[in-house]
């Protein structure tokens, strides 16, 4: 029988939560869950794939904006639930999920497609490139102190989280994120659920701390969640658990690191989802104190708007490129652009100018935020050098200062 491909309806929102949660293994409350995100979840972004009857298959998305280097920003499809139930695979189901929600992207006129990749090996063959990094910061108390940020004029309040206190969390990321390569606008339902406002139907309520940080006119310039584990032998070991830390300035960060450094009991501070190129260290007393662990892959950036995508963005540098960038989903097969990139701008429009270099759009994306080096992109993904020098020229100018990062998982 062959494989039908469509839109899910709500009323099959519960078949589809069905497979998600067989193929992530997890056993929730599928009814609970459905019932959830009824409203929540856009049918036309919600895809499904049928043998007869039975959904075997799913693929969503959610609209966000993803902030460039050089702070412009762009629409971008954020890529979730993707799943295809272990009795069909190697049906080419997945391949049919991606076109679909692939060709809806390019009418919606959004720039790219965003994801986290549960296998590393699956999402290159349908142009994604890996696009940002992210790790885990320990700090041992024990041999450390945080260091309060020289300067500071604000305070920091412990909050007990409300509708007020919501909306001033949510404006301090929104503001926060608009000034961070690599950030995603979140959704406002999400809210309730990372302060445990609202209990979230897939998975146990959240149950944590939140602080402020307030300027010294009273303004709210971060926000802190986390969570403790509690180990005690004879003597307190307990952990901090960070799971948001945001900071407008470098001021307001700091307070709120030293505020986590200050809590009486604490052995340790955790931090997962953080940005490798975090600071942390340099506010320490004592750097060796905090170690980098879980480094991985991040976000994941699939281009459909080449020469858009190109032009939004800032470059440090000043550069000349003609790129071929092969893309087998796109109409045509591959894009021709000439890149005019400089600090104060650029443009990129179609050519049929010789290319300089030769790539494929999934390398375009794991460079595309400046995390990576293309020279090294290139070991795996293969780039033809039609002008001497050109890898390195593009290498130079798709490269930033700060290595970009997403805190925002989905």
């Amino acid at each position: 029988m062959s494989i039908e491909i469509r839109n899910a309806t709500p009323d099959e929102y519960p078949a589809l939560i069905d497979v998600i949660s067989t193929a992530f293994l997890d056993r929730p409350d599928v009814a609970r869950v459905a019932t959830q995100v009824r409203p929540l979840w856009d049918p036309a972004r919600t895809w499904i794939a049928l043998d007869g009857a039975r959904v075997c298959g799913s693929f969503r998305s959610w609209a966000t904006e993803l902030t460039l280097p050089g702070l412009g920003r762009l629409p971008a499809a954020a890529v979730a639930a993707v799943t295809v139930l272990p009795t069909h695979r190697r049906r080419g189901i997945l391949t049919g999920l991606a076109a679909a929600e692939h060709a809806a992207i390019r009418e919606r006129g959004e720039a790219m497609a965003l994801l986290y990749a549960s296998e590393h090996g699956i999402y290159g063959r349908f142009g994604y490139g890996s696009a940002t990094r992210h790790a885990t910061w320990s700090v041992d108390l024990g041999h450390t102190r945080v260091l309060a940020p020289v300067g500071d004029t604000g305070t920091v309040e412990l909050v007990t989280p409300d509708v007020a206190i919501r909306d001033t969390i949510r404006d301090t990321y929104d503001a926060w994120r608009r000034t961070r390569p690599g950030e995603l606008r979140r959704r406002d339902f999400t809210w309730d659920m990372r302060l445990g406002l609202e209990e979230e139907a897939w998975g146990e309520p959240w149950k944590g701390f939140v602080a402020l940080h307030r300027d010294a006119a009273g303004h709210a310039d971060g926000y802190l969640r986390y969570k403790a584990k509690n180990e005690w032998d004879q003597l307190p070991r307990n952990r901090l658990e960070v799971q948001d830390l945001v900071g407008l300035t470098d001021e307001a960060e700091g307070a709120l690191w030293a505020f986590l450094g200050s809590v009486d009991l604490v052995a340790s501070l955790r931090a997962e989802g953080r940005s490798p190129a975090e600071r942390l260290p340099w506010r320490l007393s004592n750097p060796r104190a905090a170690t980098l662990t879980e480094l991985a892959d991040g976000m994941w950036v699939r281009l459909f708007d080449v020469p858009r995508s190109l032009a939004a963005r800032r470059y440090e540098r000043a550069g000349s490129l003609v790129l071929d960038v092969i893309d087998d989903d796109a109409v045509g097969g591959r894009w021709r652009v000439a890149l005019e990139a400089s600090p104060d701008g650029a443009t990129c429009v179609a050519t049929d100018r010789s290319p300089d270099l030769t790539l494929p759009v999934a390398a375009l994306g794991s460079v595309y935020l400046g995390a990576h080096d293309l020279r090294d992109v290139a070991l795996r993904t293969g780039v033809d050098e039609h002008r001497a020098g050109a890898l390195a020229e593009a290498s130079a100018v798709f490269g930033t200062l700060r290595e970009p990062w997403c805190s925002t998982f989905f």
